[in-house]
């Protein structure tokens, strides 16, 4: 990119939202976006995260004292058509009317680009998302994965310097999921715009975001690499909320939690008394006598194809998931002791860790 194409970067600074009937659905915060980034906002229904996209749109504005910047050139009360940001909707929003290059050309027509230009750029994209044969058909003769490659062809035509996705693959089947997910991966890198990804799926975070903003009730609870997000959670919402988590609650005694199935080793965590351990599926694994920190039973096993799947119950309150690789033939009701190699939040009560 180059000239008036490059990526942009993206600021906010104290921005809140707060709805006529005074419910508030983001609370006041501050946000940077590094030109050509993808940051994926991730979190349950009702967070906040579709507001926040609204407003870096241009389809919402902040309460007041709340500011928005593209560059260095503040944003706050231009609307959407002045941003010259591309958007990609779960719904498509596509003209039923038009055909699939119309659709296509809609964007850059609006913006008096002459015909031959036009053309030129629906020929490119049709090649570059694999819909050539395609540009003929009206969209109600396309299936929903063929309908969202022409949505985010028409989202990027005019070459903006922002694309925002709001959950844009939540209407197709798990298959189609993963394999657009992997072509707007590529895409984004080819293109190297700015992007901001909405979405409530934690794979589609962690595969496209460079970074990713967990969010919760309005707020944003952290804002880190997938790896940071997955490996080091800021407190117990993010780490029960990305991923599978294991948790044993108990007493903890000089460094040992003390739960139903035994003890299990955290270091020195602060002052004795209630508390949790956490830990991911993978971070536990069955033991010899002599190594296992906590024994149960057997409540049920899945065979998941590169991995079986245990549910272990009499160590806390939730039966205990453990990952082992391949086919592993134990029977249910099974007394299997197990050790924990690495956990990824010790608590103290109710403490964030």
């Amino acid at each position: 990119m180059s000239g008036d194409d490059k990526a942009l970067a993206v600021r906010l600074e104290h921005c809140a939202k707060t709805f006529a009937d005074g419910t508030r659905a983001l609370l006041p915060l501050d946000l940077a976006i590094g030109a050509g980034e993808t940051l994926a906002f991730l979190g349950p229904s009702g967070c906040g995260k579709t507001t926040l996209l609204r407003l870096i749109a241009g389809l919402d504005s902040p309460d007041p004292g709340g500011r928005v910047w593209f560059d260095d050139r503040e944003v706050t009360a231009e609307p959407i058509e002045r941003r010259q940001v591309g958007m990609v909707f779960q719904s498509y929003a596509l003209f039923p009317n038009m055909t699939v290059a119309e659709n296509i050309a809609y964007g850059l027509k609006v913006r008096g680009m002459p015909k031959d230009r036009r053309q030129a750029r629906v020929d490119e994209l049709l090649a570059m998302m694999q819909i050539g044969p395609l540009a003929g058909r009206t969209i109600d003769q396309l299936s929903g994965g063929q309908r969202q490659r022409v949505a985010l062809a028409r989202a990027i035509a005019p070459r903006p310097r922002l694309l925002l996705f709001d959950e844009p693959l939540t209407a197709l089947d798990a298959k189609l999921r993963d394999s657009l997910r992997l072509e707007i991966d590529a895409l984004l890198r080819q293109l190297g715009t700015t992007a901001v990804y909405v979405t409530h799926d934690q794979a589609e975070a962690m595969a496209l975001g460079d970074r990713v903003v967990v969010m919760t009730h309005g707020r944003i609870a952290q804002i880190g690499s997938p790896h940071q997000i997955y490996h080091q959670p800021a407190d117990r919402f993010v780490a029960e909320f990305v991923g599978l988590m294991n948790r044993v609650s108990g007493e903890w005694r000089n460094g040992w939690l003390h739960c139903a199935g035994g003890r299990i080793p955290a270091g020195e965590i602060g002052p004795d008394g209630p508390g949790d351990a956490l830990f991911r599926p993978e971070h536990v694994r069955m033991a010899d006598a002599g190594r296992a920190h906590v024994r149960g039973r057997l409540a049920a096993s899945f065979f998941l194809g590169d991995r079986t799947r245990f549910l272990v119950e009499g160590i806390g309150e939730r039966p205990v998931i453990v990952d082992m690789v391949g086919p592993v033939d134990l029977a249910v009701g099974a007394s299997i002791p197990l050790e924990i190699f690495s956990l990824t939040i010790v608590a103290a009560g109710q403490d964030r860790c």
